[in-house]
């Protein structure tokens, strides 16, 4: 399975803000896409997006910016995929009106495709947005590669 590249925007995005949650100015788009190199008018529409569906607060002006309309630790990893990918069907029998496969009725791997799906999704929901951008320590056991915190304005470790 892959993401699409609006997933893995809105996602650079809210970690973006989580990792920013202390400081005293808020984020603005055109310092998220400097520092990942994407498109300013892309994140535009992704943060109104992000902020329709209430997870961001945006201010207009002078000073203003973004911060996370939730804690970090109350967005979910697996909510935010949900939510911004709009096909889970891995192959075409997930779409019955797309469905050509002549072997549908006596093939078990749609549904060992879908039993890996939510499998996938379900890894997801146990993972909190804070999660994402804190420390080693506090990640605890859940993490079986080493985490670094990411720091907004310097290149990751």
């Amino acid at each position: 399975m892959r993401l699409t590249q609006w997933t893995d925007y809105t996602l650079r995005v809210l970690m973006y803000c989580a990792a920013s949650e202390d400081r005293a100015e808020p984020v603005t788009i055109t310092e998220i896409a400097e520092s990942h190199g994407i498109s300013r008018s892309h994140l535009t529409k992704i943060v109104q997006q992000l902020a329709a569906r209430g997870w961001l607060e945006t201010t207009r002006g002078r000073g203003g910016g973004l911060r996370l309309a939730l804690h970090a630790k109350d967005l979910c990893l697996g909510t935010i995929v949900r939510a911004t990918e709009t096909d889970f069907s891995v192959v075409e029998c997930f779409e019955p009106s797309l469905n050509q496969c002549r072997m549908d009725q006596n093939c078990r791997l749609k549904g060992v495709l879908n039993q890996a799906t939510q499998s996938f999704l379900a890894v997801l929901d146990g993972v909190t947005l804070a999660e994402l951008v804190a420390p080693v320590s506090s990640f605890g056991d859940k993490a079986k590669t080493q985490r670094v915190r990411w720091i907004p304005g310097l290149p990751p470790a």
